[in-house]
């Protein structure tokens, strides 16, 4: 007789739920609470509140679109706020109106973004330093570093076609069609490029990575040279939105940076996660963001929610891998 058809376990089951949850989880939950915000206030639904929507993730994706690449080795990078204002106050500096063309202030600031970049990298591979220590180092050093260079003020009289850039393209934010630009080039490079596919080798076995022949050091300094460099963009942008380099901006952007990419599933110990889940990551944090805007949430509540939903996507990160 043939054997009777196995019976679905509950460790099948299991494994079936959490294949769903990582495939479709996010967008679920994107739709979910899309819908709860459009039933208790209409005006989330509007063009010109998604608009609105669009513009506030802009800067958080771009960090988060970098960052991504430093969670892929197993790093981190905590300078991401500090570099934002450091970058925004160095390119509004070279911005005044008659000084340069628009191109120098920005081309200046995505260097300085990447030099710093460069710097984390090379003091955590060569002097085998913890990444969380040299970028809490930097995160402190860029901050006062713009302040030296603000002398403590912000930096204004910006030029129009600077400030253009934190402006529309045909009643579209120019801000999200860079994110787009930054995500789509980022999403090929990640899945179809050898140097992608090494980020992902030496974030989930550096040891083998390294019998391989792969240069580890290499490869994590070009990730956080591009985390920098994205930050540098990042804060350039901002300062045309805000129409000042302000050496206080950034404050815990970087926080929220690396939770949109751990909530887009980029595991924290590297070697899994894409640019399409930090997308996605970064437009639920925006949505709930401004639903509770809408809902007229206190602030000090947001913030509240906001940590739990950081500790939430660290949990679901452990309990995956597990």
């Amino acid at each position: 007789m043939p054997p009777a058809p196995a019976h679905s376990t509950p460790a099948k089951s299991t494994r079936a739920w959490n294949h769903w949850f990582a495939r479709f989880g996010l967008a679920f939950a994107l739709l979910v609470v899309g819908a709860t915000l459009a039933l208790l206030q209409p005006q989330f639904l509007t063009a010109a509140n998604l608009l609105n929507v669009a513009r506030q993730i802009s800067i958080n994706g771009i960090l988060a679109v970098g960052v991504t690449y430093v969670l892929l080795t197993g790093g981190v990078d905590l300078s991401l706020g500090s570099l934002v204002a450091l970058t925004g106050v160095v390119a509004a500096t070279f911005a005044h109106p008659g000084d340069w063309p628009v191109i120098v202030p920005i081309t200046v600031g995505v260097l300085c973004g990447a030099a710093c970049g460069a710097v984390n990298g090379l003091v955590i591979t060569q002097g085998r330093i913890a990444p969380f220590i040299v970028t809490l180092g930097m995160m402190t050093a860029a901050r006062g570093l713009a302040l030296v260079v603000s002398h403590g003020r912000p930096v204004s009289n910006l030029s129009e076609p600077f400030v253009a850039l934190g402006g529309n393209v045909a009643g579209f934010p120019v801000q999200i069609l860079v994110l787009l630009a930054i995500a789509g080039v980022s999403g090929l490079f990640l899945a179809n490029t050898r140097p992608g596919r090494y980020l992902y080798a030496v974030g989930g076995n550096e040891e083998a990575s390294r019998a391989a022949g792969l240069n580890v050091p290499a490869i994590k300094t070009f990730a956080y040279t591009v985390s920098g460099a994205l930050a540098g963009l990042a804060g350039v942008l901002l300062a045309a939105r805000i129409t000042t380099g302000q050496p206080n901006a950034g404050v815990a952007y970087e926080l929220d940076a690396i939770a949109a990419a751990v909530i887009g599933g980029t595991s924290l110990s590297g070697g899994v996660g894409g640019i399409a889940g930090t997308l996605l990551g970064a437009l639920l944090m925006g949505v709930i963001n401004n639903g509770l805007d809408l809902l007229n949430v206190s602030s000090y509540y947001q913030q509240i929610i906001k940590g739990v939903i950081i500790i939430g996507a660290v949990w679901l990160d452990r309990r995956q891998r597990n």
